[in-house]
């Protein structure tokens, strides 16, 4: 490298993937082409090998997590002439200035309730600091633009916005439904985090007494997040199913079976699963609040996420009501076509350019 080069900090190949670290991996796939030069510098604990080749990811260090981060990463990019280096999911080395950060939004600020005690202290001791050392502050909605400057003072000259948007396999789903497996069901997908209000909507759904019709729900537990203790609510309740992770194929699949997908998030930076839905002709039910509004547009049923009753009445409305499903269903396959990782890595890509002429 040299002191023109542009480094990717690449440690999201390390994690699990969720929709942070799908962030990095949609947006880095398509740099690749856009700016061939740049390199995607991760420690060698990898979790995605064909994804890293893809990418061509170069491997650094003997450490790993916050660790190489925070240490040995801006340790040896000094030693390379402290080229840009460009970061994608949330965490930045705070003592290295050269750089792009990117906070998908500020959930762990403003609740951090909902967080492990130890991720919570994390984030809120280390985003302000890498925030306040970068060049540019990068975010994926207007809602979580205006917290960071409300919260954080980050002047609007260095926010932007780079949307996310689905992947290609929710993009063009198969023509052929493959097998039903559950029947007439209501279809819920996220991680089991206690913002995703999955105790709101488990409530309703049993409140409003659906016959022969299930809520399943996709999604993995994750220790950075608080207890949800959703196990104890359904224990008896055999019409509510929790699928673990699936397949990218397994959910299009049940996407394309739904009855509608019902997401009433406490709170959301950008919110991918309603588009992932909208694209494989699925009705959606949002939550009202934060960015979700600026997503989905007219293309959704909305409900208070603080109220229960309420997002009762929205699954009982879009339940018995076929013609707006139908009719959300055709508005939401226009407002997916609003999103593009293409266009996104496009922007990033004049970003980087401006910053590293």
């Amino acid at each position: 490298m040299n002191k023109s080069s542009v480094v990717v900090n690449a440690r999201f190949l390390t994690q699990p993937i969720t929709g942070t670290q799908r962030v990095g991996i949609e947006l880095c796939t398509r740099l690749k082409h856009l700016l061939p030069d740049v390199v995607f510098l991760t420690p060698h604990n990898i979790q995605h090998p064909k994804i890293a080749e893809e990418i061509g990811a170069t491997f650094h260090g003997r450490t790993k997590g916050y660790l190489w981060e925070q240490l040995e990463m801006p340790q040896y990019l000094r030693s390379q002439g402290s080229p840009l280096l460009v970061n994608l999911c949330n965490t930045a080395p705070i003592v290295y200035r050269n750089k792009i950060v990117t906070v998908l939004d500020l959930s762990f600020h403003l609740h951090p309730e909902w967080f492990s005690k130890k991720f919570s202290l994390l984030y809120n001791f280390t985003i302000p600091r890498i925030v306040k050392s970068a060049h540019k502050v990068l975010t994926i909605s207007e809602a979580s633009l205006n917290d960071l400057a409300t919260h954080y003072h980050v002047p609007r000259s260095a926010l932007d916005i780079v949307y996310p948007s689905i992947s290609d396999i929710f993009r063009h789903p198969p023509a052929t439904k493959g097998e039903n497996p559950y029947g007439k069901y209501i279809l819920a997908v996220s991680s089991l985090d206690p913002r995703k209000n999955f105790r709101g909507l488990i409530q309703a759904f049993q409140m409003a007494k659906f016959q022969d019709t299930k809520l399943v729900i996709v999604g993995a537990a994750h220790k950075v997040f608080a207890d949800t203790g959703l196990k104890e609510m359904i224990q008896n309740d055999p019409s509510i199913i929790f699928t673990g992770y699936i397949s990218d194929e397994q959910l299009v699949n049940l996407y394309q079976h739904a009855l509608f997908f019902a997401y009433p998030s406490f709170f959301e930076g950008f919110g991918i699963p309603p588009l992932e839905a909208m694209s494989c002709g699925c009705a959606t039910l949002v939550s009202d609040t934060t960015s979700l509004p600026e997503v989905c547009g007219d293309a959704s049923v909305y409900v208070d996420p603080y109220d229960v009753a309420g997002i009762r009445d929205g699954l009982i409305k879009l339940y018995a009501d076929e013609a707006l499903r139908k009719t959300l269903i055709e508005k939401g396959r226009g407002r997916v076509e609003r999103f593009s990782w293409q266009q996104s890595a496009e922007k990033l890509a004049g970003i980087i350019t401006r910053l590293n002429p």
